[in-house]
């Protein structure tokens, strides 16, 4: 029942992860551009890392379940030795999420703040930056 219960978990993992990814109101607010400057990638980055971690677990649940079933001891201590990897893997990512999340949200503000800079002074840039502010303010459903 456990290895199924993480297969499945690592399904929804997966099918969360691709959501994020190609849901229209995220793709638009990350495709966003003013001038040579475009919005920070490192949503994206994170994004991959989950997308990929679901993959892995749909796997590593399978091969459990296979190896279950199979009561073979190969493939139980392939799921095993996984299953740790996979473990070590999630925890370096959490640290390095909590380690970065304050580079994160600085890209994101600067983005965001020279965005509005360009929206309000009436430069050439003003066409570009009012469609990423409003796509700020949509996504976020704020100001």
């Amino acid at each position: 029942i456990f290895n199924f219960i993480f297969w499945l978990a690592g399904g929804v993992i997966l099918g969360v992860a691709l959501w994020l990814r190609h849901e229209p109101q995220t793709s638009n607010l990350l495709f966003q551009q003013i001038g040579d400057k475009q919005a920070p990638g490192t949503f994206y980055i994170g994004i991959y890392i989950i997308i990929a971690v679901g993959a892995v677990m749909m796997f590593v649940g399978f091969l459990g379940c296979y190896g279950a079933i199979q009561e073979s001891q190969c493939l139980l201590g392939t799921f095993f030795t996984c299953l740790v990897i996979l473990f070590a893997c999630e925890v370096a990512a959490g640290i390095w999420g909590f380690v970065d999340r304050d580079q994160v949200s600085k890209e994101v503000r600067q983005f965001y703040d020279e965005a509005y800079q360009h929206a309000t002074t009436g430069t050439e840039q003003q066409e570009k930056a009012i469609p990423v502010l409003k796509a700020f303010h949509e996504t976020l459903q704020c100001c």
